[in-house]
C-alpha cells in the first residue's frame, strides 16, 4: 500500500513525505521532483509548454508510480484535480489530504519565487485564495483521510499519517 500526500502548495507534503519514508523505510517520491529531474524546471515547463503539458507529465509519473507498492508519494498541488490520477493512485494507495489554513499557506509560499501558478504581479494572496477555494473540495472528495497541519510539527503530522495508514 502506498501513502499518497495531497494538498496545497506550501502545506508540507515534501517535508512530511520524507519524514514518513525515514520512519517507515519506504521509498519517497515527489511527483514535481521526478518531473523536474526528467524535464527541467517546472516554471520553465509552464512558461514554454503550458500547464496542460505539465499536467500530462504528471499523469505519466502517476502511471509509473501507481504500479509500485510500499511508496510514499508527495503529489504536486494540482495533481489530484485530474480524475485519472486519483483512480490510479487509489489502486494501491491511500490518499491523505494535508490541510492548512490560508494564513499558514500564504506565509509559507510568499517567499517562494518558483511557484508558476502564483506568478501574478504581486497578487499572491488573491491567487492563492482562488486556488484554495477551487481545490479544497476536490482534495476533500478524493481523500481517504484529512490531516489538519496547522500548529503541528513535521513529526506530528508524519506520525498521525503513519498511524492511520497502518490502522493503529
Amino acid at each position: 500500500m502506498n501513502i499518497v500526500l495531497c494538498g496545497m502548495m506550501g502545506v508540507g507534503k515534501s517535508s512530511v513525505g520524507i519524514r514518513i519514508a525515514q520512519k517507515t523505510g519506504r521509498r519517497w517520491y515527489d511527483t514535481d521532483i521526478v518531473i523536474s529531474d526528467r524535464h527541467g524546471r517546472i516554471s520553465d515547463i509552464f512558461e514554454y509548454y503550458g500547464e496542460d503539458h505539465f499536467r500530462a507529465l504528471e499523469t505519466d509519473v502517476v502511471r509509473e508510480l501507481s504500479k509500485m507498492d510500499g511508496l510514499v508519494i508527495s503529489t504536486g498541488g494540482g495533481l489530484v484535480l485530474k480524475p485519472e490520477n486519483n483512480e490510479l493512485l487509489k489502486q494501491k494507495g491511500k490518499i491523505f489530504f494535508m490541510r492548512a489554513s490560508f494564513e499558514t499557506l500564504l506565509t509559507r509560499v510568499r517567499a517562494d519565487e518558483t511557484r508558476p501558478l502564483l506568478k501574478d504581479n504581486g497578487k499572491i494572496a488573491e491567487k492563492l485564495g482562488e486556488l484554495l477555494s477551487a481545490r479544497t473540495p476536490v482534495y476533500e472528495a478524493v481523500a481517504d483521510h484529512i490531516i489538519d497541519t496547522d500548529l503541528k510539527s513535521v513529526d506530528e503530522v508524519a506520525d498521525e499519517i503513519i498511524r492511520l495508514a497502518e490502522g493503529v
